[in-house]
């Protein structure tokens, strides 16, 4: 039996949550070598800071890094309370993409976990198999029901907004790097049967320097079933700005739960940002790869004083009963992504 045969959809994010989980900075030096690492795990215990203000937050750690984390959190002024450990060691730091997908039958309330498998984007960065062990972990750990999802996926790479719709990229779930035995029905068919929903709208690729390949989470975001916040890009001399032109295109062709279009939002994506030297000539910058919490949504900024006022300007209009916070990620997005990609949440 699917999950969509047993009554279980994907709620949107904006849904209410138990907890948001993160999977704290491992002490490897392919990721977060020298004194980087320190840098991320101070960000990481800030970010737990801020989420604590608003809900649990749940984090998947070695057991030998417990103590350290719970006194970083301490240090930053976490809630103590809200701050939960759990003994599952993990390869990285990307939850959104390696941790569950959490489905609820909306009748009966239980909440159950997806599990994909997870490749690291087409097996990019080895190993990824203590990643691919979390969302069995995080079930077996609450005692969750498990469904299989039969295929390749990270969570980063789709978007749902609670009437039937899910938003993604042919970039990412048409690449063969990931399910090349599959063809675009079958996947199609597997979302259906997984998230519990009917209509698969494609976006076509995504951002420069984006190690995911295109994950919708840094280009397109359900706020609420009928409308949709995207990022544009400005700068006419930037390679995003056709491909962020041609995804605009397609979102306003599209129709929502109404029947009528969507309303879509533009918010230019921030000044081109780049460290001398480094693997990714662009780093894949997004004010759109905001987190929504209960009450409150944290927002990714990048020192642009002047871009990062606008875009928290943009999203407090679009979500007035929340409280809309700016955390700096320029040191995170280093690594490819920011507070979105970090992090997953699970629906109350």
């Amino acid at each position: 039996m699917t999950a969509a045969d047993a009554g279980f959809s994907m709620p949107p994010e904006w849904s209410p949550q138990d907890a948001i989980w993160l999977s704290w900075p491992v002490n490897d030096p392919r990721h977060w070598g020298g004194t980087k690492r320190n840098t991320m795990q101070a960000k990481f215990a800030e970010i737990t800071a801020a989420i604590s203000n608003f809900e649990p937050v749940r984090i998947n750690a070695p057991k030998a890094d417990h103590v350290m984390i719970l006194d970083a959190c301490h240090r930053a002024m976490a809630v103590p309370e809200r701050i939960e450990l759990f003994d599952h060691p993990h390869n990285d730091v990307w939850c959104r993409d390696h941790g569950p997908i959490f489905v609820k039958n909306p009748s009966t309330g239980e909440v159950a976990v997806t599990d994909w498998e997870f490749n690291a984007w087409g097996g990019k960065f080895s190993p990824w198999d203590q990643d691919n062990a979390i969302p069995r972990q995080v079930a077996e750990s609450l005692g969750l029901r498990r469904f299989d999802g039969g295929m390749i996926l990270e969570g980063g790479a789709i978007e749902v907004n609670g009437k039937g719709q899910l938003l993604t990229t042919e970039a990412v779930l048409l690449n063969p790097n990931r399910n090349s035995s599959l063809s675009r029905g079958e996947i199609e068919q597997r979302l259906c049967d997984s998230l519990g929903v009917t209509e698969i709208l494609w976006l076509k690729q995504g951002i420069e320097g984006d190690d995911t390949d295109g994950h919708i989470d840094d280009l397109a975001r359900f706020i609420d079933p009928q409308t949709i916040v995207a990022c544009v890009d400005t700068d006419a001399s930037s390679p995003n700005r056709a491909i962020l032109a041609e995804n605009l295109a397609r979102l306003n062709s599209f129709h929502g739960p109404n029947g009528k279009p969507f309303d879509v939002v533009t918010l230019p994506l921030p000044e081109a940002c780049a460290v001398a030297g480094w693997r990714l000539p662009i780093l894949p910058a997004s004010y759109v790869n905001f987190l929504i919490v209960n009450g409150g949504v944290l927002v990714p900024t990048f020192r642009q004083p002047k871009n990062d006022d606008h875009a928290l300007g943009v999203l407090r209009e679009l979500f007035p009963s929340r409280q809309v916070i700016g955390i700096d990620c320029l040191d995170l997005v280093e690594e490819g992504g920011t507070l979105h990609c970090i992090s997953q949440q699970q629906p109350a």
